[in-house]
């Protein structure tokens, strides 16, 4: 039986991390350019109102070592999005 493998694993990933749950990913990605341009929607998108207020960082993270036998490295924080305020017009 052949079992096909993708040539290059999605090997980035942005966490949220909580000061008071679990982390939860938001986003995954091929590179961390992608990761970089992609977390901010998906921090609007995966988490709620009140998860978002719990947010303490987002941590960019490669993975390290073979595709079944390694672990996530936390190479830095990125900024976590501030909500979006829209103008009132006059």
């Amino acid at each position: 039986m052949f079992y096909h493998t993708e040539a290059k694993p999605q090997g980035w990933r942005a966490v949220a991390v909580f000061d008071d749950r679990p982390d939860a990913l938001l986003y995954l990605g091929r590179s961390s350019t992608q990761v970089r341009a992609g977390y901010q929607e998906a921090f609007f998108e995966v988490l709620d109102e009140e998860e978002r207020e719990h947010v303490r960082n987002i941590s960019l993270q490669r993975w390290h070592g073979a595709p079944d036998a390694g672990k996530w490295m936390h190479l830095t924080n990125l900024n976590v999005p501030a909500p979006v305020r829209l103008a009132r017009s006059a």
